[in-house]
């Protein structure tokens, strides 16, 4: 006759539900999307490859789409070697074109937040049809204390004729 083993069905349920979900009194009651896209776009204007680790999450399943290339990018190193190929150093670079955004909305899910704008890029001082642009989604997650990047997606706006 099979015997089963006694284990103790508590202990388990209880380990389970605690590694499940961040406590929601970690997690805080507001996000300032303008403060998180703000701190993007100082890493983009100023090329600092350095940034890239404060600002996402350092986990394999970061994913990013972007605007210029096919494909889908996944994974810490495969996001650097991205910013790397539009010319971002360790310490930054000077840019010859600005990124800014507008239009920034956000909603919050939980611990998971998810940020909307429309993405300029070009000459700052020139009428917004005659920069490159388009809308972008960032999905923040809070971890580790704050919230970092954890998928980023870019389209582009057909350019006007």
């Amino acid at each position: 006759m099979h015997q089963r083993s006694a284990v103790p069905f508590l202990p388990i349920v209880f380990l389970t539900l605690s590694c499940s979900a961040p406590n929601r009194e970690q997690v805080p009651e507001s996000f300032d999307a303008n403060v998180h896209i703000a701190a993007w776009v100082e890493l983009w204007n100023t090329r600092d490859l350095d940034r890239l680790d404060e600002l996402f999450l350092d986990d394999s399943r970061v994913t990013y789409f972007s605007s210029e290339y096919e494909g889908l990018i996944k994974g810490p190193a495969a996001v650097r070697e991205h910013h790397e190929g539009f010319g971002f150093v360790a310490g930054g670079a000077e840019a010859e074109q600005q990124l800014w955004v507008e239009d920034v909305q956000s909603s919050v899910f939980g611990s998971t937040a998810v940020v909307t704008a429309v993405w300029l890029f070009g000459d700052r001082t020139a009428p917004p049809d005659s920069v490159q642009r388009g809308p972008m989604t960032i999905v923040y997650t809070w971890t580790d204390d704050r919230y970092r990047i954890a998928h980023i997606h870019f389209a582009n706006y057909e350019p006007n004729s």
